[in-house]
């Protein structure tokens, strides 16, 4: 080999180790300089986060604790690796086998299930330990579970339009659900810890932890025996007269506090998604109707405060017809002089309109909206209806006596139960309310309700003559004699409304109602009954007041109510 042949080859060695050289520095370079994210994120993958599930918060009635009408249990949900599963070809045999085991949506699930891009899917939710057992003893390689909280009602219809319902989300979705939602929710914890190479947990290498805050307890002024009662005579309305709807209120005089609210159809609220929303309606504030003679009260309440009428006061009813602006206004019976006492006790559509005339409709206007007709109680549910009470300036001629009866003006029945309770709280009109104290789980009161006053429509001289008059109507003689309960002074008003339709009324279908307090003499609660288009007989007194006094004798005995000093919702037993 001569020299110019060993000075190319050690210039060739020589490029090719200072090829190789630069090589290894740029690469040096590159992971020194440029690679800074990427370590980072190799690091980030070396932790986890997990959210950390909070209980959602206890709903219970007046009593507490021992009164739990919504509480959140603990369930898992089973779950599948879709990948996995279409790999092995197990799609059918999973459907088969757990679908005898708990009931699935089979093609919903099998939709999921062919998904090989996909890595989770839902196989069944919300399933009880049992269930997952009984799962996990097949030994289907992809099939896994996950711990859930599922929103449980242990009484399942009962109440069900007050307390509403959760989504499978955990969000509120009606009633005191919905309304109270941000403080029964609470707020998921959360924490960060480092994994080692197989993905297993280092607890002692714990970077972050907020800690959880369960949701808080709702307290209701609802008591679950008064529920309970109201429930009950209402179930019997529907099997006897079979009702297109109906619905129940009980309140506190003095205070507004509801101690039953009931509306039928009914629901199970762990079953809400499989019926209409019309039977999730809540009707007690969320439809109106026109309350026919109910609201005579009303009438005659602001012609008393206004000194147009006294009790005494005497007006001829024409024999049962009169022709008022034009148009026929009937009785149901013919009179012919009455006294304002009497024509409250038999109902009489003409002397109530020839009350209202003398008043005139302005004042009239004024005194409706004073007794919260047209607008919202602000009741703490949510669904609550406005009704209907047009500006006195677009009253036709005739509106003021048929307004004065009940028709052309539409109601809650909650609007309409505050009219009585008012009259019978001494002229004082109370915000109704629910939702007694909100307590969080350290014992700490976040919320609570006091009572508040709306308006004082009337004087409590007028309040105690009404109060007079509306007990006659409960007597022999008066339109709401089966009312009565025995050994205690009841005192109310039957309603028989026409519904209306095609811009007049319908001659077949009612609605049929009975609202009232006890005892007259010292009220305590106000009771309301409102049937919606009874088969049949359709009267108020004959369909709803019996009702009416069913619900009031038992809550008697319950409140002990004849007893001085009782106390109604929160009591203890």
């Amino acid at each position: 080999m001569n020299d110019g042949q060993i000075r190319r080859r050690c210039l060739l060695v020589t490029v090719f180790f200072t090829c190789v050289l630069m090589g290894l520095g740029s690469r040096l370079a590159l992971l020194h300089f440029r690679a800074g994210s990427q370590r980072v994120g190799l690091v980030d993958r070396k932790t986890i986060e997990q959210t950390v599930r909070v209980r959602r918060g206890a709903i219970v009635d007046c009593i507490g604790r021992d009164g739990i009408l919504a509480i959140d249990l603990s369930v898992h949900d089973v779950c599948a690796d879709p990948q996995v599963i279409s790999r092995n070809g197990t799609v059918d045999q999973l459907l088969e086998q757990v679908g005898k085991i708990v009931d699935i949506e089979r093609d919903r699930v099998r939709a999921r299930l062919v998904r090989e891009d996909r890595r989770f899917a839902y196989v069944a939710r919300f399933v009880r330990d049992p269930v997952v057992r009984e799962v996990r003893t097949l030994g289907m390689e992809g099939v896994f579970f996950e711990e859930a909280l599922r929103r449980h009602y242990p009484h399942h219809n009962f109440m069900c339009h007050v307390l509403g319902f959760t989504n499978l989300e955990g969000k509120g979705c009606a009633g005191i659900e919905q309304s109270c939602d941000r403080f029964l929710r609470g707020s998921s914890g959360l924490y960060e810890t480092e994994v080692d190479g197989r993905r297993h947990r280092r607890y002692d290498r714990r970077t972050l932890h907020i800690a959880p805050q369960h949701g808080a307890n709702v307290h209701l002024t609802i008591d679950q025996q008064l529920q309970y009662m109201a429930e009950r005579a209402l179930d019997r309305v529907v099997e006897q007269h079979a009702p297109l709807s109906c619905h129940v209120i009980i309140q506190r005089v003095a205070t507004g506090e509801i101690l039953a609210m009931v509306s039928r159809p009914g629901y199970d609220l762990n079953d809400y998604r499989n019926v209409s929303a019309g039977d999730r309606l809540n009707r007690s504030i969320g439809i109106v109707f026109e309350p026919g003679s109910t609201l005579k009260a009303a009438t005659v309440a602001a012609a008393l405060n206004e000194g147009v009428v006294t009790p005494d006061s005497r007006f001829f009813c024409e024999n049962g017809l009169w022709s008022a602006f034009g148009r026929p206004l009937r009785d149901s019976h013919g009179y012919g002089e009455l006294t304002v006492r009497d024509i409250v006790k038999k109902s009489s559509n003409i002397g109530s309109a020839k009350i209202a005339i003398r008043l005139g409709k302005s004042r009239l206007a004024r005194y409706l909206s004073d007794f919260g007709l047209g607008q919202r109680t602000g009741i703490d549910l949510p669904g609550e209806e406005h009704g209907i009470l047009h500006p006195v300036g677009k009253w036709p001629g005739i509106a003021i006596t048929r307004i004065s009866i009940g028709q052309g003006v539409a109601v809650t029945g909650i609007q309409l139960l505050g009219v009585y309770c008012t009259i019978a709280n001494e002229g004082v009109r109370m915000r109704p309310y629910v939702i007694k104290k909100v307590v969080d789980p350290d014992g700490n009161v976040l919320r609570s309700t006091r009572p508040e006053v709306l308006s004082r429509p009337i004087t409590p001289r007028t309040a105690g003559q009404m109060r007079d008059m509306l007990e006659r109507v409960t007597e022999k003689g008066g339109t709401g004699r089966r009312a009565a309960v025995e050994g205690v002074r009841v005192a109310g008003k039957t309603g028989t409304a026409q519904k209306p339709e095609h811009g007049g009324y319908s001659e077949t279908n009612f609605v049929a109602s009975f609202v009232g307090f006890v005892p007259a003499d010292a009220p305590e609660i106000g009771i309301l009954v409102v049937v919606d288009d009874p088969a049949e007989e359709y009267y108020g007194g004959l369909v709803a007041a019996p009702a009416f006094r069913e619900i009031a004798a038992e809550a008697v005995r319950y409140l002990d109510i004849s007893a001085s000093g009782v106390e109604l919702a929160g009591r203890t037993r």
